[in-house]
């Protein structure tokens, strides 16, 4: 996933060097030698994450950073502090001023590329939800902002996964009494004791003896009931290898042992108050625009709603170079299901062909039903191969297993989906629905039960 990085720093060489790596990493990348000119740059521009030095002259980072995140245009914004200064209270203090994170000079590059993914992931995140927000009505994304300001961060309730009981208490008697803490010590149990609480953040050790750990955080995020739980790895320096592929699977951070009390408590409260802040912005959204933009049938988006998200999305794509991919989806033989058992089993089937496209879609992709028996899914940052993997996850859920809707017997359905990608900068959502819409005759002219992309 490509973004617009902002590294902020005084000293040129600081900002060629990280320029370097980030370059390398395909990340698209601005500067700053000061405080204002960051701000100024911030306001302008729509950057996905800020690199911010905290030593400079005029105005320091800590400075800099409570500007950005008491700005609401710039908030959401996260920041990575980069510092030279060593002391816990250095670090915390740039937490408690609203930094995202923060790296210890001289950078290390698993590090650097670790913070830096893991945060782009959720400001990718964040801005699919303001996006949708925006295009029902602006009034979910004010509320939401409202409510940002009155969350607290305190009283999380957490789940420790740590088979070394000894270690797990003494983690636990870091974070108590501000947070209700549990301790697991039989990982394989994780995904069990989590679905049974109300948790809203996993701590999790590297250390599991022969259990794998990252087992343990591809469970969480392959469960629906934890699949957004924030996890946190403890991990030792020799395990940067497997941090890195922990991130890609969806862990959200990681602190270095030895475990420092204050570090900890930080980096916790800001996990706690992102998936608060996120649960408000979903409910903000869901139970405003609930009534003028779903199907009532289905449940998903309607054609109304999709239209309008659509020129946002791709308009927002075409600005900062970014992939997007479309597929249309038709039930086959669909007609013969309403005249064969009648317009209630039809409503049936299209409910659980609903569900079912909803499980196996992503988080930040869009699903709407255009009408009858044709659906749409918009998925932003997806290039062509990870279209097809969506797009053939979805037709082999819909054909594995037959549905059981009231019918005298369960009925086999299956699906032809059309897939076009964003290409150039003259798309436009027309020519988009179109292509896929060519694609999608295609896949009814060839046999049905397939996937194809348009040949544009």
């Amino acid at each position: 996933m490509t973004a617009r990085v902002l590294i902020v720093d005084d000293i040129p060489t600081n900002v060629r060097l990280l320029e370097a790596r980030l370059t390398a990493e395909y990340y698209e990348v601005m500067s700053a030698s000061s405080g204002p000119e960051a701000l100024a740059i911030c306001a302008e521009h729509e950057i996905d994450i800020v690199l911010l030095d905290v030593m400079m002259p005029d105005m320091d980072g800590f400075e800099v950073c409570r500007r950005l995140k008491s700005s609401s245009k710039t908030h959401h914004v996260p920041v990575l502090m980069i510092t030279a200064l060593d002391q816990p209270s250095d670090r915390v203090k740039g937490l408690e001023v609203g930094a995202d994170d923060f790296l210890t000079k001289p950078v290390d590059d698993t590090q650097l590329m670790a913070r830096v993914k893991s945060l782009v992931r959720l400001k990718s995140l964040t801005d699919e939800l303001r996006a949708r927000a925006m295009t029902g009505q602006q009034i979910a994304v004010e509320d939401a902002l409202r409510a940002m300001v009155d969350i607290s961060a305190s009283g999380g309730s957490i789940l420790i996964i740590d088979n070394d009981q000894r270690h797990a208490e003494r983690i636990k008697a870091y974070l108590t009494p501000e947070h209700h803490v549990d301790i697991l010590t039989e990982p394989a149990d994780a995904v069990f004791q989590v679905a049974g609480g109300s948790y809203e953040l996993a701590l999790v050790s590297m250390s599991l003896g022969d259990f794998d750990p990252l087992r343990v955080c591809s469970q969480l995020r392959t469960v629906d009931h934890t699949r957004n739980l924030p996890i946190i790895l403890m991990a030792d320096d020799s395990d940067k290898p497997r941090v890195m592929r922990a991130l890609d699977l969806g862990v959200n951070d990681f602190i270095s042992r030895p475990i420092e009390r204050n570090e900890l408590s930080a980096r916790v409260r800001t996990q706690i108050r992102r998936q608060r802040y996120a649960m408000e912005l979903r409910e903000s959204v869901n139970s405003t625009l609930a009534m003028a933009v779903t199907d009532d049938l289905t449940g998903l988006y309607n054609r109304r709603y999709f239209d309008r998200h659509l020129g946002v999305m791709l308009g927002k794509a075409q600005e900062q170079g970014r992939a997007l991919a479309l597929m249309i989806l038709d039930i086959d033989y669909f007609k013969a299901v309403n005249d064969g058992h009648g317009h209630d089993v039809g409503d049936a089937v299209l409910r659980e062909f609903a569900a079912r496209l909803k499980r196996n879609i992503r988080g930040v992709d869009l699903a709407c039903r255009l009408g009858g028996e044709e659906f749409v899914v918009l998925m932003p940052d997806t290039d062509s191969r990870q279209a097809e993997i969506v797009a053939e996850r979805v037709r082999q859920a819909i054909a594995e297993k037959a549905f059981d809707v009231g019918a005298a017997r369960p009925l086999h359905v299956t699906v032809s989906v059309g897939v076009s990608l964003n290409e150039s900068r003259s798309d436009t959502p027309e020519s988009l629905i179109k292509r896929a819409d060519v694609a999608l005759y295609r896949a009814k002219h060839e046999g049905r039960n397939r996937v194809i992309f348009d040949a544009a």
